[in-house]
């Protein structure tokens, strides 16, 4: 596994010329042409990368499966996520690629809350499809940055970081007006969660159910999911979790005489002061508490 580490290494690896920033890049896809260099077979790249593209066609590996690109989306990554391209299949398209290394945020209020939009985390097929109007927002704001960072004083950091800030605002609002213009197609897959949560608890339950589990039985990452069922439900993946579990150890302890350990190794915890621990946050009542009220 390589390491493109400057994006610098990354305008070579492009056939670009040298960047006028080191530190921040809006590259014009149609002026890119990828290098044969043995990097693409697998590599981790050190930046946040946002990539609207268009009529880019081929497969890219990205984490365990591959994808194929064939229509404008816009897409996240972070740093040191696993890459792969096949140079055989892939064309560039059109379309831009917003690059910026982490240290470019030190010192501003980015650094701290960029954490907190979960699309960087998203896999690639579930990126964002725009509508005309929003990709000519975006694209706006790309060529202010691309327009910014040509000419480097004390004010292009907070200029450039603010453009940045704005355009990760519109995405999340894209992507939840994505979560609901596919509302019929998302009642089936909400339909299918409720299923697997389900069928996990009428099974032989061996381990504490987790959100990973879940995301991968429906062919999501954990932070789609979990916004997909926020913006739907108002709760995230875990808090649905944590409803199940409550509600099958309220059921166990009203209508069986298990013991509280009994019962918490019966719904996955490995110990039972965690599943109390869990019971009263979630109740305001211990597990025996609760019992009580029954009899």
């Amino acid at each position: 596994m390589q390491s493109i580490n400057s994006i610098s290494e990354f305008h070579r690896l492009l056939s670009l010329p040298e960047p006028r920033h080191p530190l921040v890049t809006v590259i014009n896809l149609s002026d890119s042409i990828f290098l044969e260099d043995d990097v693409w077979n697998g590599f981790v790249n050190r930046f946040y990368c946002v990539a609207l593209k268009r009529a880019v066609k081929g497969k890219i590996r990205y984490g365990q499966q591959h994808y194929d690109y064939d229509k404008g989306i816009l897409s996240f990554t972070r740093p040191n996520q696993v890459q792969q391209l096949d140079l055989q299949k892939i064309e560039c398209g059109s379309g831009y690629l917003l690059v910026f290394h982490p240290d470019f945020l030190l010192q501003h209020q980015l650094a701290n809350t960029i954490h907190q939009y979960g699309f960087f985390d998203y896999a690639v097929h579930e990126s964002l499809h725009l509508s005309a109007e929003e990709e000519e927002n975006l694209i706006d704001i790309l060529l202010k940055i691309d327009k910014e960072y040509q000419h480097i004083d004390k004010y292009t950091q907070e200029i450039v970081l603010t453009h940045i800030e704005s355009l990760l605002k519109y995405s999340n609002r894209f992507y939840e007006r994505q979560f609901l213009t596919r509302k019929n197609n998302n009642h089936d897959l909400l339909s299918k969660f409720e299923q697997l949560l389900d069928d996990y608890f009428a099974s032989d339950v061996s381990t504490l159910l987790s959100v990973h589990h879940l995301a991968e039985q429906m062919n999501f990452s954990s932070n789609y999911l979990s916004d997909l069922l926020r913006m739907h439900t108002g709760k995230n993946t875990q808090q649905h979790i944590h409803e199940k579990l409550i509600s099958k150890a309220k059921e166990k302890l009203s209508t069986t005489t298990l013991s509280v350990s009994e019962i918490a190794y019966a719904l996955g915890f490995e110990h039972a002061q965690s599943f109390s621990t869990l019971f009263k946050k979630k109740t305001s009542l211990s597990p025996l508490q609760f019992r009580h009220t029954f009899q």
